[in-house]
C-alpha cells in the first residue's frame, strides 16, 4: 500500500554511482578536518600544561578529557607525537650531523654476497 504513496523513484534507497563518490569525498574531508582540529587543540593542549605535565601524559589527558573515540583517538596521538619530533629533530640533527641516518650497505649486496641470507 505504501508503495503507491512512497514510489522507489522519488526516494531511492541507494545513491546513484557518482553521488556516492562525491559523499565518500565530502566525508573523507570532513574527518581530515576534524583530525586536524584535534591535532591543532591538542598541540595547544600539551603547551598550556607543559610545566605540570608530561607531553605524553598531556596527550592521553586530552584524548580522555575530550572523549575522542578509537580509532580516531590513535590517529590523533599518532599525528600530535609526529609534530612533536619534527620540533625536536632539527635540534638534534643539528648536534649530531650524519649519526642519526643509517649506514646504506649497497655494496654489500652488490658484492656477490647473494646466497648468504640468513634467517632466524
Amino acid at each position: 500500500m505504501l508503495k503507491h504513496l512512497l514510489p522507489e523513484s522519488l526516494f531511492p534507497r541507494k545513491l546513484p554511482a557518482a553521488a556516492e563518490r562525491r559523499m565518500r569525498l565530502a566525508q573523507a574531508h570532513a574527518e581530515e578536518a576534524l583530525v586536524r582540529t584535534h591535532v591543532e587543540n591538542a598541540l595547544a593542549f600539551v603547551d598550556a600544561l607543559a610545566e605540570e605535565l608530561p607531553f605524553d601524559r598531556a596527550i592521553d589527558t586530552y584524548i580522555r578529557e575530550m572523549s575522542v573515540p578509537e580509532p580516531l583517538a590513535s590517529v590523533v596521538v599518532t599525528r600530535v607525537l609526529v609534530v612533536l619530533g619534527r620540533e625536536l629533530l632539527p635540534a638534534r640533527r643539528e648536534e649530531l650531523g650524519d649519526e642519526l641516518r643509517p649506514r646504506l650497505r649497497l655494496s654489500e649486496a652488490s658484492d656477490g654476497k647473494q646466497g648468504t641470507i640468513r634467517r632466524a
